[in-house]
């Protein structure tokens, strides 16, 4: 499939841009997008280079350099759709965004959440699971909204918590669901199977989904 059949994406990252590696991986293996631009609000972020290593067009845009929230999101739905994408990534990108910018790509942005939301929005979901004994942990992959990580979630991988477990343990596992279904849930919205609509209600091959799918190990996900 040549790129001119790709669905166009853009992937916005923070850090090491390891679910950004997987997206990238998965693309060689059949994911049908087109990844046009990595971008990062930090200069130093190490999945730029990730981007770079897969020739991929890369930009950082320092939130540190514009005066407020707004300013900033501003210039980068302006970055953004100077790449024409049919969907914006969130791979680790860690700023709360303004609603302008969400209702700006409302309906065609995804994130990434390392907990089985509902529960535990926010930072340090790890511990927090560890911290209330929970039996089971996991990722979600959601549409945003303007209310923070409470979007209708799409598809959801669940990790047994085991004795002895600590956060960067449990974090380990919990990566590796994520890096399984990130690409999964792309692919289903680059196929135009999956849709979220005005009233916020999220349809699977034309089904409502009332709750998130549950992954199972052997699905595809290139």
């Amino acid at each position: 499939m040549t790129s001119t059949h790709r669905f166009p994406v853009v992937v916005l990252i923070s850090g090491s841009g390891s679910n950004l590696q997987a997206i990238i991986d998965g693309a060689k293996r059949g994911l049908p997008v087109e990844i046009r631009a990595v971008i990062s609000n930090r200069p130093d972020a190490y999945g730029l280079q990730r981007g770079r290593q897969a020739g991929i067009e890369t930009a950082a845009l320092n939130h540190q350099d514009h005066a407020d929230r707004e300013s900033y999101d501003q210039a980068l739905m302006r970055l953004i759709d100077g790449f024409s994408p049919g969907l914006v990534i969130l791979a680790g990108f860690m700023r709360i965004l303004t609603p302008a910018f969400v209702r700006h790509y409302a309906g065609r942005l995804l994130n990434i959440h390392p907990s089985l939301l509902p529960n535990y929005t926010g930072l340090h979901t790890h511990q927090r699971v560890l911290d209330a004994g929970d039996r089971l942990h996991g990722a979600t992959i959601h549409f945003v909204t303007e209310k923070l990580d409470g979007g209708p979630s799409i598809i959801q991988a669940q990790v047994a918590v085991e004795a002895g477990d600590d956060a960067d343990g449990l974090a380990a596992r919990v990566l590796e669901k994520e890096h399984r279904i990130y690409p999964l849930a792309i692919r289903w919205f680059a196929e135009n199977r999956l849709k979220m609509d005005e009233n916020g209600e999220v349809r699977l091959d034309d089904e409502k989904l009332d709750r998130p799918v549950l992954f199972r190990p052997h699905e595809p996900i290139g």
